[in-house]
């Protein structure tokens, strides 16, 4: 099969898993720089599987995000909260509409490159806190990507109903190493195991049964 797809690929075990799961459709990935506290060292686990892989590796520059958008996700460690994943807990950490955003760039970039579909690794995790992860964003967002592009560039989001563990049994299945993955909000050496994207993320691997040492 042909190459058609370009990823956003942030370096985390979701659009890793997703990488690797959709590699023999995969061009291109792009990783967006946009402020937040872990974005460098996610960065560096998506360029580390791309080259992996031999896929190429794109990195864009969204550093007006951080400057002009208030969420705790841009405003440093301590800002991020601690504990559960939950609504009350986590709405601090939305960058507003950042899928949205990165969306529309990546489809700028897929037609350009003359790819035909834009891969998202959003899951049903997600839907409760952020907005830009849920089915209703998704569709709306796919169609608005198709009518704005002569390609009809269209959108891929094949982890929309799924869970993060059932990302996780997936990446299991297809070998991927989530030690070359990075998710935690606060952004330091290791993951914190405190916040609640790391306790999301290990609870996923537990129920896959993969352990690692972090």
């Amino acid at each position: 099969m042909e190459k058609d797809c370009l990823i956003v690929l942030s370096g985390g075990m979701d659009s890793v898993t997703l990488l690797h799961d959709y590699s023999h459709r995969i061009a291109a990935a792009v990783t967006f720089q946009y402020g937040s506290n872990h974005n460098k060292r996610e960065a560096r686990c998506a360029r580390i599987n791309c080259e992996m892989l031999g896929i190429r590796w794109i990195e864009i520059d969204l550093g007006f995000m951080a400057r002009h958008f208030c969420s705790s996700l841009l405003s440093g460690a301590d800002a991020i909260p601690e504990g559960s994943y939950d609504d009350g807990n986590m709405a601090s950490t939305v960058v507003p509409f950042r899928n949205g955003i990165m969306l529309s760039v990546a489809a700028g970039l897929a037609e350009s490159l003359g790819l035909s579909n834009v891969m998202l690794a959003n899951h049903s995790g997600d839907h409760a806190i952020y907005p830009d992860c849920r089915p209703e964003f998704v569709e709306a967002m796919g169609a608005a990507i198709s009518a704005g592009t002569y390609a009809n560039i269209g959108l891929i989001a094949p982890y929309t109903a799924i869970t993060k563990a059932d990302i996780a049994r997936r990446g299991k299945e297809i070998g991927v190493d989530y030690s070359l993955t990075y998710s935690c909000y606060k952004g330091g050496e290791k993951h914190c195991g405190k916040c609640a994207t790391c306790i999301e993320r290990a609870e996923a691997l537990a129920a896959a049964g993969i352990e690692l040492t972090e």
